[in-house]
């Protein structure tokens, strides 16, 4: 792979993913653009951009592949407006970006629970995402649907951090669709996903995902 496209990478699994496809010896080269400079790295394509204003000839966009791991939540984007342009608007965007560059193979960080006629305005969002992306157009399209996501983000959230340490404690009796998944497991299946760039759409659902 010549070129992998990773948004999202300075999230809990977009970090995860980064680490990865830097350490991948398969990936020429890992184009992230992000808000604020990244750590530099011999392999990685760091384009500094403003996701309202995204510039839709830029060469960055070129790449055989896309993994998606863009996503907030609806407290820390503090309404309903905000929390659809970060995880429906930009990753539907950049992803129809990408596709018009050539790429064919995406793979995208979704949600347990995702469905685009769900009464939870959250699954419903990650729903409609997922609906939207497939009519993209790509030849291979994979969708990572983990529970909760075990790690350790950069701003703690304590009611987050308190139901892990629960779920954690409790795994062999919580069933495997619910339990704890680590961020590195999702990173790990959505770089697997790209490489093997099976043809069609494919869910990975949580319990699915290897640990």
């Amino acid at each position: 792979m010549e070129r992998l496209l990773l948004v999202g990478s300075t999230g809990l699994v977009g970090q995860a993913a980064l680490a990865l496809a830097l350490a991948d010896p398969r990936v020429g080269t890992v184009v992230a653009p992000t808000r604020r400079p990244l750590p530099p790295h011999p392999r990685l394509l760091n384009p500094i951009v403003d996701f309202d204003r995204l510039d839709p000839d830029a060469d960055h966009w070129r790449a055989e592949a896309m993994i998606c791991a863009l996503g907030t939540t609806l407290r820390d984007a503090g309404s309903r407006a905000a929390f659809q342009r970060v995880d429906f608007d930009y990753p539907l965007t950049i992803a129809r970006l990408a596709h018009r560059h050539g790429a064919h193979t995406l793979a995208v960080a979704s949600a347990a629970g995702a469905r685009a006629d769900s009464r939870i305005f959250y699954s419903r969002t990650k729903g409609e995402l997922e609906q939207a992306l497939a009519a993209c157009g790509f030849a291979s399209l994979t969708f990572v649907r983990p529970s909760l996501l075990g790690g350790e983000r950069a701003r703690r959230r304590p009611g987050e951090h308190a139901a892990l340490r629960v779920l954690t404690a409790l795994a062999p009796l919580v069933p495997a669709r619910y339990r704890v998944v680590p961020a590195t497991a999702v990173a790990a299946a959505l770089l697997g996903a790209v490489h093997a760039a099976r043809p069609g759409v494919r869910i990975v659902e949580s319990e699915d995902i290897p640990r």
